[in-house]
């Protein structure tokens, strides 16, 4: 696909439109449309936003060229959430000290608010410090003087102009909860909503979306921790065995709500299973186990809303013996290829499976959507993130900059499409 448009609708400002709603396959570049769409929605959806809150400038006439310019040149207030509750807390607390050093100093007051493992929210004020001085360490420290969410973000919302980036990997965080919580303070927050975050979040109730959607993906069963048979007992044995011969020889065993690997197993045997269980139960409740496709790990980058662009692939190269959460983010034996060998069709394919897979989640802003492809170019989704990881080896960001959008020019993105999202939405709430 090559043609492009830009069109304006009454749902959205200006979308860049293309015949696969894809960029092209090998990064050559974005759609011609590209950058005049960032402009005129970062013109049009910032000056309306910025003038609809910010009191100081209410006095001023509508049809002021000065008041709008000035409107539009105040920073905003960007809230950036890392830390957490889940088992993926220090995950966040790197991809937000990576955020903090790419957003635009000249566009953005930055406001680092971290949130402990007991879900104490506070003023991470050793990052602000840092920040300042230029010297930000490799993980950032969540604690600092506390900050209560609600009444803090309307003090923001009355000084100006104010945006959420959770960066809250997992439960409490990337699973609709907070992202309720900013619904219920109207301000506009980058990413997925509260439904498209919590569908994303859990793999057994994503599947049966993107199962009716014809999405193929591993066979799977999913499992209530409760609902488990006493270890040792005949219906365990039963369970494994069945587990074993419908989805084997060799089965994953993953918590249904968690990220980065975290309390995944790989096991081939009975003995293999009931540990990989009893693991997967220690996080959630709910667990998933699929069959172990044999193939390349395809990742690929979502960016938009209701016709989002998706990047060209990436390919994973475990160091390990699936690509696990030392392998991620301990060893670093992992090998990460931006520009990976694929056929063209196979590129479009998965492009369009990626739109297709973001859309039926009701996703919104970004997400990664995370593929296998066998050797006879057989692809099957593996599951959708919508809260990707922004380390420095986190293929989300990199798949965008290798097609020319850089990481400061992400974090702008993210944020317009979070704005359009809210003055659409609240648009659709006035009588």
């Amino acid at each position: 696909p090559s043609r492009s448009a830009t069109r304006g609708t009454n749902r959205q400002f200006a979308v860049a439109v293309r015949e696969s709603c894809v960029t092209p396959s090998r990064f050559t570049s974005f759609p011609s449309s590209f950058p005049f769409t960032i402009c005129v929605t970062c013109i049009v959806v910032n000056l309306i936003y910025r003038v609809s809150q910010a009191k100081r400038v209410k006095w001023c006439h509508p049809c002021s060229l000065s008041c709008l310019y000035h409107a539009y040149m105040d920073k905003y207030h960007l809230v950036v959430l890392f830390g957490g509750r889940s088992a993926e807390h220090d995950v966040s607390c790197v991809s937000a000290r990576h955020v903090l050093a790419a957003a635009d100093p000249e566009r953005y007051e930055i406001i680092p608010v971290g949130i402990d493992r007991d879900g104490h929210w506070s003023l991470s004020v050793s990052s602000v410090e840092a920040l300042q001085d230029g010297d930000l360490p490799d993980a950032l420290d969540p604690s600092g003087s506390s900050w209560d969410p609600l009444p803090e973000l309307q003090k923001l919302r009355q000084s100006g102009s104010v945006v959420v980036f959770p960066l809250l990997h997992g439960p409490l965080g990337e699973d609709g909860t907070v992202q309720g919580l900013l619904e219920v303070a109207d301000v506009p927050y980058v990413g997925s909503g509260v439904l498209g975050s919590a569908l994303a979040m859990d793999k057994l109730a994503a599947k049966d979306v993107l199962n009716q959607y014809g999405i193929r993906q591993a066979r799977h069963r999913g499992f209530h921790a409760d609902d488990l048979p006493s270890k040792g007992s005949e219906g365990a044995h039963a369970l494994y065995s069945s587990l074993l011969e419908d989805l084997g020889p060799r089965v994953f065993v993953k918590p249904a709500n968690l990220g980065s690997s975290i309390g995944v197993s790989l096991a081939d045997d009975a003995a293999g299973l009931e540990i990989a269980l009893a693991s997967a139960a220690a996080y959630d409740e709910w667990i998933l186990v699929e069959e172990a496709i044999s193939g390349r790990e395809i990742e690929l980058a979502v960016l938009g809303d209701r016709v989002p662009q998706v990047s060209g692939p990436g390919e994973i190269r475990p160091g390990a013996e699936f690509y696990d959460y030392a392998d991620k983010y301990e060893d670093g034996s992992a090998e990460l290829i931006d520009d990976p060998e694929l056929g063209p069709e196979v590129v479009v394919s998965l492009q369009q499976t990626a739109a297709k897979a973001f859309a039926a989640l009701r996703c919104s802003g970004m997400a990664r959507v995370d593929f296998f492809v066998s050797k006879n170019d057989e692809i099957v989704l593996n599951e959708v993130n919508t809260i990707p990881g922004f380390t420095p080896i986190s293929m989300y960001p990199r798949l965008w900059e290798k097609s020319g959008l850089s990481y400061s020019g992400l974090i702008d993105r993210l944020v317009d499409l979070g704005v359009q999202r809210n003055l659409r939405q609240r648009r659709n709430t006035i009588r």
